[in-house]
Protein backbone atom coordinates (compact mmCIF):
# COMPACT_ATOMS: atom_id res chain seq x y z
CA UNK A 1 0.00 0.00 0.00
CA UNK A 2 1.18 3.61 -0.66
CA UNK A 3 2.35 4.57 2.43
CA UNK A 4 2.46 8.63 3.85
CA UNK A 5 1.95 10.05 6.95
CA UNK A 6 -1.68 10.16 7.28
CA UNK A 7 -1.93 6.66 6.65
CA UNK A 8 -0.86 5.78 10.16
CA UNK A 9 -4.56 7.76 11.28
CA UNK A 10 -5.75 5.69 8.74
CA UNK A 11 -4.98 2.72 10.40
CA UNK A 12 -5.87 3.87 13.47
CA UNK A 13 -9.06 4.61 13.03
CA UNK A 14 -9.83 1.32 11.22
CA UNK A 15 -8.24 -0.13 14.49
CA UNK A 16 -10.81 1.71 16.55
CA UNK A 17 -13.36 0.36 14.25
CA UNK A 18 -12.23 -3.61 13.67
CA UNK A 19 -9.51 -4.02 16.32
CA UNK A 20 -6.65 -6.65 14.70
CA UNK A 21 -8.49 -6.86 11.06
CA UNK A 22 -7.27 -3.20 10.64
CA UNK A 23 -4.68 -3.95 8.26
CA UNK A 24 -7.12 -7.04 6.33
CA UNK A 25 -9.53 -3.98 5.97
CA UNK A 26 -7.18 -1.55 4.80
CA UNK A 27 -5.56 -4.19 1.94
CA UNK A 28 -9.12 -5.77 0.52
CA UNK A 29 -10.62 -2.35 0.17
CA UNK A 30 -10.55 -0.35 -2.79
CA UNK A 31 -12.32 2.18 -1.33
CA UNK A 32 -10.18 3.07 1.72
CA UNK A 33 -7.06 2.87 -0.37
CA UNK A 34 -8.67 5.48 -2.81
CA UNK A 35 -9.16 7.58 1.04
CA UNK A 36 -5.52 6.28 1.20
CA UNK A 37 -4.75 8.54 -2.12
CA UNK A 38 -6.75 11.53 -1.68
CA UNK A 39 -5.28 12.16 2.00
CA UNK A 40 -1.67 12.21 1.25
CA UNK A 41 -1.07 16.19 1.56
CA UNK A 42 -2.71 15.98 5.58
CA UNK A 43 0.51 16.22 6.84
CA UNK A 44 2.01 18.52 4.45
CA UNK A 45 1.21 21.92 5.91
CA UNK A 46 -1.68 23.98 4.21
CA UNK A 47 0.46 24.74 1.45
CA UNK A 48 0.40 21.38 0.17
CA UNK A 49 -2.15 20.33 -2.43
CA UNK A 50 -5.69 19.68 -1.14
CA UNK A 51 -8.81 18.50 -3.04
CA UNK A 52 -12.03 17.87 -0.70
CA UNK A 53 -14.41 17.81 -4.18
CA UNK A 54 -14.21 14.18 -4.62
CA UNK A 55 -13.92 12.88 -0.83
CA UNK A 56 -17.07 15.23 0.03
CA UNK A 57 -19.03 13.84 -2.66
CA UNK A 58 -18.30 10.12 -0.96
CA UNK A 59 -18.88 11.50 2.01
CA UNK A 60 -22.02 12.95 1.60
CA UNK A 61 -23.37 10.26 0.01
CA UNK A 62 -22.39 7.94 2.83
CA UNK A 63 -23.86 10.15 5.35
CA UNK A 64 -27.40 9.85 3.29
CA UNK A 65 -26.71 5.83 3.48
CA UNK A 66 -26.10 5.93 7.28
CA UNK A 67 -29.45 7.75 7.46
CA UNK A 68 -30.75 5.39 5.61
CA UNK A 69 -29.91 2.87 7.35
CA UNK A 70 -30.91 4.07 10.75
CA UNK A 71 -34.46 5.56 9.43
CA UNK A 72 -35.90 2.15 10.57
CA UNK A 73 -37.14 1.23 7.15
CA UNK A 74 -36.43 -1.84 5.68
CA UNK A 75 -33.03 -1.96 5.46
CA UNK A 76 -32.36 -2.97 2.03
CA UNK A 77 -30.21 -0.57 0.24
CA UNK A 78 -31.03 -1.53 -2.86
CA UNK A 79 -34.65 -0.62 -2.57
CA UNK A 80 -33.71 3.01 -1.84
CA UNK A 81 -35.16 5.77 -4.22
CA UNK A 82 -32.04 7.80 -3.87
CA UNK A 83 -30.40 11.22 -2.66
CA UNK A 84 -31.46 13.98 -3.85
CA UNK A 85 -28.63 15.90 -6.01
CA UNK A 86 -29.78 19.73 -4.47
CA UNK A 87 -29.37 18.75 -0.58
CA UNK A 88 -26.23 16.42 -1.31
CA UNK A 89 -24.25 19.75 -3.18
CA UNK A 90 -26.00 21.55 -0.55
CA UNK A 91 -24.07 19.68 2.60
CA UNK A 92 -21.33 19.56 0.80
CA UNK A 93 -20.48 23.27 0.95
CA UNK A 94 -21.96 23.17 4.60
CA UNK A 95 -18.03 21.45 5.48
CA UNK A 96 -14.75 22.60 6.15
CA UNK A 97 -12.98 24.12 2.41
CA UNK A 98 -16.40 22.95 0.42
CA UNK A 99 -18.49 26.16 0.15
CA UNK A 100 -17.46 27.09 -2.99
CA UNK A 101 -17.56 23.28 -4.77
CA UNK A 102 -19.46 22.65 -7.90
CA UNK A 103 -21.45 19.64 -9.03
CA UNK A 104 -18.79 18.04 -10.76
CA UNK A 105 -17.43 15.34 -8.10
CA UNK A 106 -21.11 13.82 -7.75
CA UNK A 107 -21.38 13.68 -11.50
CA UNK A 108 -18.12 12.22 -12.85
CA UNK A 109 -14.79 13.30 -11.22
CA UNK A 110 -15.15 11.34 -8.36
CA UNK A 111 -15.96 8.05 -10.40
CA UNK A 112 -12.98 9.13 -13.13
CA UNK A 113 -10.74 9.59 -10.33
CA UNK A 114 -11.20 6.11 -8.66
CA UNK A 115 -10.81 4.41 -12.27
CA UNK A 116 -7.99 6.21 -12.82
CA UNK A 117 -6.42 5.05 -9.34
CA UNK A 118 -7.95 1.17 -9.94
CA UNK A 119 -8.17 0.78 -13.58
CA UNK A 120 -8.92 -3.30 -13.02
CA UNK A 121 -11.80 -2.34 -10.57
CA UNK A 122 -15.00 -2.03 -12.41
CA UNK A 123 -17.51 -0.76 -9.71
CA UNK A 124 -17.50 2.90 -9.26
CA UNK A 125 -17.82 4.74 -5.76
CA UNK A 126 -21.34 7.15 -6.93
CA UNK A 127 -23.92 5.98 -8.60
CA UNK A 128 -26.60 8.42 -10.11
CA UNK A 129 -29.65 8.05 -12.15
CA UNK A 130 -29.55 10.55 -14.79
CA UNK A 131 -33.33 11.41 -15.55
CA UNK A 132 -34.39 11.80 -11.96
CA UNK A 133 -31.23 13.02 -10.73
CA UNK A 134 -31.05 10.73 -7.88
CA UNK A 135 -27.73 9.48 -6.39
CA UNK A 136 -26.63 6.07 -4.19
CA UNK A 137 -23.25 5.45 -2.68
CA UNK A 138 -21.68 1.88 -4.11
CA UNK A 139 -22.46 -0.09 -1.10
CA UNK A 140 -19.98 -2.80 -2.10
CA UNK A 141 -17.29 -0.46 -1.79
CA UNK A 142 -18.72 -0.16 1.90
CA UNK A 143 -18.79 -3.66 2.41
CA UNK A 144 -15.39 -6.14 3.03
CA UNK A 145 -15.63 -10.08 3.70
CA UNK A 146 -12.86 -10.49 6.84
CA UNK A 147 -12.59 -14.01 7.31
CA UNK A 148 -16.05 -15.31 6.30
CA UNK A 149 -17.31 -11.71 8.07
CA UNK A 150 -19.23 -8.91 6.30
CA UNK A 151 -17.34 -5.60 7.00
CA UNK A 152 -19.52 -2.49 7.03
CA UNK A 153 -16.97 0.63 6.49
CA UNK A 154 -19.39 3.76 6.24
CA UNK A 155 -18.58 5.15 9.83
CA UNK A 156 -14.85 5.00 8.97
CA UNK A 157 -15.10 6.82 5.82
CA UNK A 158 -16.68 9.38 8.03
CA UNK A 159 -14.22 9.44 10.04
CA UNK A 160 -11.05 9.23 8.11
CA UNK A 161 -12.43 12.44 6.06
CA UNK A 162 -13.83 14.31 9.57
CA UNK A 163 -9.96 13.35 10.35
CA UNK A 164 -8.73 14.80 7.21
CA UNK A 165 -10.59 17.65 6.51
CA UNK A 166 -9.27 18.67 10.51
CA UNK A 167 -5.90 18.32 9.61
CA UNK A 168 -5.88 20.29 7.18
CA UNK A 169 -8.25 22.72 8.86
CA UNK A 170 -5.12 23.17 11.59
CA UNK A 171 -2.57 23.25 9.25
CA UNK A 172 -4.06 26.86 7.49
CA UNK A 173 -4.92 28.17 10.65
CA UNK A 174 -1.13 27.98 11.24
CA UNK A 175 -0.50 29.09 8.07
CA UNK A 176 -2.40 32.44 8.39
CA UNK A 177 -0.98 32.73 12.58
CA UNK A 178 2.74 32.52 10.38
CA UNK A 179 1.19 34.77 8.04
CA UNK A 180 0.47 37.11 10.66
CA UNK A 181 3.62 37.08 13.13
CA UNK A 182 5.36 38.47 10.37
CA UNK A 183 3.74 41.39 9.63
CA UNK A 184 5.14 42.09 13.31
CA UNK A 185 8.93 41.53 12.32
CA UNK A 186 10.89 44.81 12.41
CA UNK A 187 12.07 45.88 8.43
CA UNK A 188 15.56 44.32 9.53
CA UNK A 189 13.73 41.27 9.80
CA UNK A 190 12.16 41.41 5.97
CA UNK A 191 14.22 38.41 4.52
CA UNK A 192 12.26 35.74 6.64
CA UNK A 193 8.86 37.52 5.08
CA UNK A 194 10.90 37.14 1.34
CA UNK A 195 11.80 33.34 2.75
CA UNK A 196 8.66 33.02 3.19
CA UNK A 197 6.80 33.96 0.00
CA UNK A 198 9.86 31.75 -2.00
CA UNK A 199 8.44 29.06 -0.16
CA UNK A 200 4.45 29.67 -1.11
CA UNK A 201 5.13 29.43 -5.16
CA UNK A 202 7.49 26.48 -5.04
CA UNK A 203 6.36 24.02 -7.81
CA UNK A 204 4.98 21.34 -5.02
CA UNK A 205 2.65 23.87 -3.00
CA UNK A 206 -1.00 24.11 -3.12
CA UNK A 207 -2.50 25.92 -6.60
CA UNK A 208 -4.92 28.33 -4.30
CA UNK A 209 -1.95 29.25 -2.70
CA UNK A 210 -0.03 29.91 -5.81
CA UNK A 211 -2.50 31.86 -7.17
CA UNK A 212 -3.44 34.06 -4.22
CA UNK A 213 0.11 34.81 -4.19
CA UNK A 214 1.24 35.71 -7.67
CA UNK A 215 -1.91 37.85 -7.72
CA UNK A 216 -0.47 39.70 -4.54
CA UNK A 217 2.91 39.91 -6.65
CA UNK A 218 1.22 41.12 -9.84
CA UNK A 219 -0.94 43.65 -8.11
CA UNK A 220 1.83 45.11 -6.28
CA UNK A 221 3.65 45.09 -9.39
CA UNK A 222 1.40 46.44 -11.43
CA UNK A 223 0.83 49.03 -9.35
CA UNK A 224 3.89 50.61 -9.26
CA UNK A 225 3.35 51.48 -13.35
CA UNK A 226 2.01 54.36 -14.99
CA UNK A 227 -0.08 55.19 -18.53
CA UNK A 228 -1.10 58.16 -20.05
CA UNK A 229 -4.33 57.26 -21.32
CA UNK A 230 -7.04 59.59 -22.57
CA UNK A 231 -9.81 59.75 -25.98
CA UNK A 232 -8.21 63.27 -27.05
CA UNK A 233 -4.97 64.57 -27.43
CA UNK A 234 -5.62 66.96 -24.76
CA UNK A 235 -7.18 64.82 -22.94
CA UNK A 236 -4.42 62.59 -21.60
CA UNK A 237 -4.05 61.28 -18.19
CA UNK A 238 -1.63 59.46 -15.89
CA UNK A 239 -3.34 55.88 -14.89
CA UNK A 240 -1.93 53.39 -12.27
CA UNK A 241 -2.61 49.73 -13.55
CA UNK A 242 -4.73 47.99 -11.14
CA UNK A 243 -4.95 44.10 -11.15
CA UNK A 244 -8.40 42.46 -9.83
CA UNK A 245 -9.36 39.09 -8.81
CA UNK A 246 -12.21 37.79 -10.62
CA UNK A 247 -13.02 35.53 -7.58
CA UNK A 248 -12.48 32.56 -6.16
CA UNK A 249 -9.75 30.30 -7.01
CA UNK A 250 -10.19 27.10 -9.07
CA UNK A 251 -13.52 28.94 -10.02
CA UNK A 252 -15.47 28.08 -13.32
CA UNK A 253 -14.86 31.93 -14.32
CA UNK A 254 -14.27 31.29 -18.17
CA UNK A 255 -10.72 31.36 -17.94
CA UNK A 256 -10.14 34.69 -16.30
CA UNK A 257 -8.49 35.14 -12.82
CA UNK A 258 -7.37 38.40 -13.30
CA UNK A 259 -7.94 41.33 -15.13
CA UNK A 260 -5.66 44.66 -15.28
CA UNK A 261 -7.61 48.08 -15.43
CA UNK A 262 -7.50 50.07 -18.02
CA UNK A 263 -5.37 47.98 -19.98
CA UNK A 264 -8.14 45.12 -20.16
CA UNK A 265 -5.51 42.54 -20.03
CA UNK A 266 -7.03 38.91 -19.04
CA UNK A 267 -4.77 36.79 -16.89
CA UNK A 268 -5.04 33.16 -16.35
CA UNK A 269 -3.43 30.99 -13.62
CA UNK A 270 -2.40 27.04 -14.25
CA UNK A 271 -0.33 24.45 -12.95
CA UNK A 272 -0.81 22.38 -16.21
CA UNK A 273 0.61 22.24 -19.50
CA UNK A 274 -2.41 20.67 -20.82
CA UNK A 275 -2.46 22.42 -24.24
CA UNK A 276 -6.40 21.21 -24.62
CA UNK A 277 -6.69 23.51 -21.47
CA UNK A 278 -5.21 26.63 -22.70
CA UNK A 279 -6.70 26.26 -25.98
CA UNK A 280 -9.90 25.75 -24.23
CA UNK A 281 -9.42 28.87 -21.68
CA UNK A 282 -8.79 30.92 -25.42
CA UNK A 283 -12.20 29.94 -26.59
CA UNK A 284 -13.88 30.47 -23.86
CA UNK A 285 -13.43 34.21 -24.79
CA UNK A 286 -13.08 33.80 -28.17
CA UNK A 287 -9.67 34.08 -29.01
CA UNK A 288 -8.99 37.75 -26.61
CA UNK A 289 -5.32 37.51 -25.45
CA UNK A 290 -4.51 35.64 -22.32
CA UNK A 291 -1.36 35.61 -20.01
CA UNK A 292 -0.84 32.83 -18.85
CA UNK A 293 0.61 32.11 -15.05
CA UNK A 294 2.18 29.10 -14.71
CA UNK A 295 3.36 27.04 -11.79
CA UNK A 296 6.45 25.61 -13.33
CA UNK A 297 10.23 26.56 -13.72
CA UNK A 298 10.25 25.42 -17.19
CA UNK A 299 11.77 28.23 -19.20
CA UNK A 300 9.08 30.39 -21.43
CA UNK A 301 11.09 28.95 -24.46
CA UNK A 302 10.11 25.36 -23.90
CA UNK A 303 6.57 26.23 -22.58
CA UNK A 304 5.27 28.13 -26.00
CA UNK A 305 7.37 25.90 -28.04
CA UNK A 306 5.70 22.98 -25.91
CA UNK A 307 2.15 24.65 -26.74
CA UNK A 308 2.72 25.22 -30.27
CA UNK A 309 3.95 21.40 -30.95
CA UNK A 310 0.75 20.51 -29.00
CA UNK A 311 -1.56 22.74 -31.13
CA UNK A 312 -0.13 21.11 -34.43
CA UNK A 313 -0.82 18.04 -33.16
CA UNK A 314 -4.32 18.86 -32.82
CA UNK A 315 -5.13 20.96 -35.21
CA UNK A 316 -2.58 20.65 -38.11
CA UNK A 317 -3.49 24.00 -39.81
CA UNK A 318 -0.62 26.77 -39.46
CA UNK A 319 -3.02 28.99 -39.57
CA UNK A 320 -5.43 28.04 -37.08
CA UNK A 321 -2.27 27.02 -34.65
CA UNK A 322 -0.51 30.57 -35.12
CA UNK A 323 -4.29 32.13 -34.53
CA UNK A 324 -3.98 30.40 -31.11
CA UNK A 325 -0.57 31.10 -30.29
CA UNK A 326 -1.19 34.57 -30.83
CA UNK A 327 -3.49 34.57 -28.40
CA UNK A 328 -1.49 33.83 -25.41
CA UNK A 329 -0.01 37.56 -24.81
CA UNK A 330 2.28 36.41 -22.27
CA UNK A 331 3.68 33.64 -20.34
CA UNK A 332 4.58 34.29 -16.27
CA UNK A 333 6.57 31.21 -15.25
CA UNK A 334 7.61 30.72 -11.13
CA UNK A 335 11.55 32.14 -12.32
CA UNK A 336 9.59 35.13 -13.57
CA UNK A 337 7.17 35.43 -11.24
CA UNK A 338 10.30 35.81 -8.40
CA UNK A 339 11.60 38.76 -10.85
CA UNK A 340 8.91 40.65 -10.60
CA UNK A 341 8.68 39.86 -6.70
CA UNK A 342 12.30 41.15 -6.18
CA UNK A 343 11.11 44.33 -8.09
CA UNK A 344 8.61 45.03 -5.72
CA UNK A 345 10.61 44.01 -2.30
CA UNK A 346 12.90 47.11 -3.87
CA UNK A 347 10.47 49.23 -4.15
CA UNK A 348 8.96 48.64 -0.97
CA UNK A 349 6.04 46.95 -1.60
CA UNK A 350 6.76 43.63 0.42
CA UNK A 351 4.24 44.65 3.24
CA UNK A 352 1.77 45.02 0.69
CA UNK A 353 1.99 41.51 -1.08
CA UNK A 354 2.01 39.97 2.56
CA UNK A 355 -0.63 41.85 3.16
CA UNK A 356 -2.78 40.66 0.16
CA UNK A 357 -1.77 36.99 0.89
CA UNK A 358 -3.32 36.94 3.95
CA UNK A 359 -6.50 38.55 2.76
CA UNK A 360 -7.25 36.65 -0.10
CA UNK A 361 -6.18 33.08 2.15
CA UNK A 362 -8.79 34.40 4.85
CA UNK A 363 -11.29 35.14 2.07
CA UNK A 364 -10.43 31.83 0.41
CA UNK A 365 -11.08 30.01 3.46
CA UNK A 366 -14.17 32.14 5.18
CA UNK A 367 -16.03 28.86 5.82
CA UNK A 368 -14.18 27.64 8.65
CA UNK A 369 -15.05 28.46 11.84
CA UNK A 370 -12.60 28.99 14.77
CA UNK A 371 -14.63 26.28 16.81
CA UNK A 372 -15.75 23.85 14.72
CA UNK A 373 -13.65 21.02 14.03
CA UNK A 374 -16.66 18.50 12.34
CA UNK A 375 -19.77 19.79 10.38
CA UNK A 376 -22.53 17.15 11.59
CA UNK A 377 -26.21 17.32 10.54
CA UNK A 378 -28.37 18.52 13.27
Amino acid sequence: MQQHPFTDKIIDILTKHFGTDSKTVFDLSPMIQYLNHKTKSANSGSKARSSFGNLYAIYVLTEDYLSFAESGESGDYSQYEGADFSPLLQRMRELPFGSKLQNHPLNNRANDEFHKFFPQETRRPILRKVDTQKYWINESLLKVNVSGREINLARAVIDIIDSYAKTKRTSFNQFIKDCERLKTLEKEDDESIIQFIHELIAPEKDARIFEIVSYAILKQYYAEKIIFIGWKRNDIRKEILRLYKTGRTNANDGGIDFVMKPLGRFFQVTETLDVKKYFLDIDKIEHYPLSFVIKTTLPISKIRNHLKEGAFQQYSVESVVENYMKAIERVINIPVLLKLFDTVVKKGGLRQVLDEIIKWSKAEFNDMSDDVNTVTKG
